[in-house]
């Protein structure tokens, strides 16, 4: 039995949410979380086996197959969408403070970004009247021609531990406004969010089936990936893991949607002030820890002004205080687990060994005895080709690396195997259109660290297969189907 003095926010810890009741798992295993700024546990939740794997996928098919969910309008599950995110309101406290113990985000941001769930469940909720769900077109065979956008069926939504509640809902919410019945596999190191949705869920009296929640590791994760009765794989995660799972899918023809790793360039023109870019680069690079896929990791400068941003970087990171993520003044706080941060310590040790010069930090803090803490960390005369130039560190660490001149430059910016964000700091915005459109990733921001999940989110190369986000993310929940239909060409359906 799990003390319920380790999750006082939850209501159901011992506990997965499958077919709309709380169950029991298959054994007593449970997954400890550990508080990222003290090292202590935070909470214990239950950990699901195989067994509970299938009970889930049944649970989802059954619901899918012959529950009321895909025969609703979508009208009609917008309203549950909108209920969802009233509730997900009322839980932003908790939800706040589960973001700041599991993944060491500063509370300070954890709160308002704790609503940005909610407005994804209200946006999805709102494109019920708008998204053209059956189109009208022209045949070459006489009649009516509709092409009408149905369900994929059963999809399996694997969450990342950083901003877990965003990335949950970013998947959650078109699903089921698609129609789509789910399962919502949580990260051991982050299950707060998940199965504080099931709570929800469960409160509202949404249909049995329709969402289950389980905790599990990837071993056990892969069986929702390999069952034939998941009908799609939508994953966030690393691009390790994402070609596993495409390679999973492809060998039984399974729709995926992949958002997986960056190592995103933000580009410096000549005209732009250094000690501007300075200031708007640094404290991006610190949100979430830089524990973010799309983060301007790598800033390219012209050579000739390498020395004078390396400058105004170093300052600007050496500024920043280390500390407590529920401390009122601190702006950076600890990685999310004891392995993370050794990873980035080893990514600082390899940066060095391969003669990048170290410009900032690359140590523990002193002030930080517990917790997974790392100081802002900066290297300049970084190859292009470097390790810490070429793979995802997720941490707060940057490199500067020089170019020759704007064409070296956009060359810079596309060596690399990802491609999910980018920037151009220039003051001419036609600079910024002409040198971002040369520039291969999914984003490109104009002046800073700039994404938009309500227009779209995702990657070139080994940054992920899809978007995520506004309407192009519902598409991928849904199959066009074209239909024929002897009747006036203007025929519509009743």
């Amino acid at each position: 039995m799990i003390d319920q003095a380790f999750h006082p926010s939850l209501t159901h810890p011992d506990s997965l949410y499958i077919d709309g009741t709380w169950v029991r798992p298959e054994t007593d295993a449970i997954f400890t979380v550990i508080a990222a700024h003290s090292g202590s546990a935070f909470a214990r939740v239950a950990e699901a086996g195989p067994a509970d794997i299938h009970r889930a996928i049944a649970a989802a098919r059954q619901a899918f197959d012959k529950g009321p969910w895909p025969r609703m309008s979508h009208v009609e599950r917008a309203a549950w969408l909108n209920l969802i995110a009233q509730k997900l309101t009322e839980r932003a406290p908790a939800l706040a403070a589960a973001q700041s113990n599991q993944m060491g985000i500063l509370a300070s941001l954890a709160a308002p970004g704790s609503y940005a769930g909610t407005m994804i469940f209200t946006n999805y909720a709102a494109l019920a009247e708008t998204y053209p769900f059956v189109e009208q077109h022209k045949t070459i065979t006489g009649g009516a021609g509709l092409l009408v956008h149905e369900p994929v069926g059963v999809v399996a939504a694997i969450v990342p531990w950083n901003a877990p509640l965003s990335l949950m809902a970013l998947k959650v919410a078109p699903a089921l406004l698609a129609g789509c019945t789910m399962i919502v596999k949580a990260s051991p190191e982050a299950p707060t969010e998940a199965l504080i949705l099931a709570e929800i869920c469960d409160e509202i009296g949404l249909p049995a089936g329709v969402i289950n929640v389980v905790t599990a590791d990837r071993a056990v994760s892969e069986l929702l990936v390999r069952h034939p009765d998941v009908d799609k794989v939508s994953f966030t995660g690393s691009s390790a893991a994402g070609r596993q799972i495409a390679a999973i899918c492809g060998e039984r023809i399974a729709r995926c949607t992949l958002e997986l790793g960056g190592k995103s360039a933000a580009v410096l023109l000549e005209d732009y002030d250094v000690e501007q870019a300075a200031q708007q680069l640094a404290a991006p690079l610190m949100y979430m820890n830089g524990q973010v896929c799309a983060a301007l990791t790598r800033i390219v400068v012209p050579r000739r002004r390498q020395a004078v941003f390396t400058d105004a970087m170093a300052a600007a990171f050496a500024a920043i205080k280390v500390g407590d993520p529920f401390a009122e003044d601190s702006q950076l706080g600890p990685l999310a687990t004891e392995s993370q941060r050794h990873r980035v310590e080893g990514y600082i040790q390899r940066g060095q060994a391969e003669g990048a010069t170290l410009a900032a930090g690359g140590k523990r803090p002193a002030q930080c005895n517990a917790g997974w803490f790392v100081e802002p960390t900066l290297f300049c005369d970084v190859n292009p080709n470097a390790t810490i130039a070429q793979e995802e560190i997720f941490g707060p660490v940057a490199v500067i690396i020089p170019a020759d001149d704007e064409d070296h430059a956009i060359a810079i910016a596309n060596n690399s195997p990802f491609g999910l964000n980018s920037a151009v700091f220039t003051q001419d915005p036609q600079d910024a259109w002409r040198v971002g459109r040369q520039i291969r990733a999914g984003t490109v921001g104009h002046n800073g660290f700039k994404v938009d999940f309500n227009i779209a989110f995702g990657g070139f190369k080994q940054s992920g297969i899809g978007r995520e986000g506004g309407a192009i993310g519902l598409r991928a929940y849904l199959e066009p189907k074209t239909m024929l239909i002897d009747a006036a060409e203007d025929w519509v359906p009743a």
